[in-house]
């Protein structure tokens, strides 16, 4: 059975993004960047919510001209060679989406799980992996959590109806300022 790994930034106060959607202060240094690489290298589909995947499809097709960040020319051109599935519930899709999923998430993403394969890469939001989490389909969170407060934006994991016990498995400083955890369920 292939896993669903949930990646995602955070600031210190629980947020994924501030009060206006800014998505402007993780910083991605060489050991985070490696961290996220080493997710890549167990993954053969990206998941993404359609919030997430506007900012995404708005960059990484050409991203190389628009950032000589060594984290992105080596992300790059992973993302785009890798299938993408997007949930949305009124997204036709488009050049760089493989599927759209819109109707009946838990089948759905359970029948995907169970397709040959290596992992699935869950990337951001919020509101997507607060719904997966309702219905136990992630299987690993690794957040990282920066130093910064927000102050507002969506919280990590949206409004939880019911409480979700994890255990941390593993748990690093990245970058002499990022503190990244790996969390299963418990």
């Amino acid at each position: 059975m292939r896993k669903i790994i949930y990646w995602v930034h955070a600031s210190i106060d629980g947020f994924v993004d501030g009060p206006n959607g800014e998505f402007d202060w993780p910083t991605m240094g060489p050991g985070l960047s490696a961290y996220s690489e080493s997710l890549d290298e167990r993954v053969d589909t990206l998941l993404f919510g359609r919030p997430v995947w506007e900012m995404m499809v708005g960059f990484w097709p050409n991203a190389e001209s628009l950032s000589p960040d060594p984290h992105t020319l080596a992300f790059a051109p992973f993302w785009r060679a890798t299938p993408k599935v997007v949930f949305s519930r009124s997204y036709a899709g488009d050049e760089w989406t493989e599927r759209v999923i819109r109707d009946n998430l838990a089948a759905e993403v359970s029948a995907l799980k169970a397709q040959p394969g290596k992992d699935m890469l869950l990337t951001g939001g919020a509101a997507l992996a607060a719904e997966l989490t309702r219905h136990g389909l992630i299987d690993e969170y690794h957040i990282a959590v920066h130093p910064v407060v927000l102050g507002g934006g969506r919280r990590l994991f949206g409004e939880p109806k019911e409480r979700v016990t994890l255990r941390a498995e593993e748990s690093r400083l990245v970058d002499g300022q990022v503190v990244v955890t790996r969390y299963v369920r418990a």
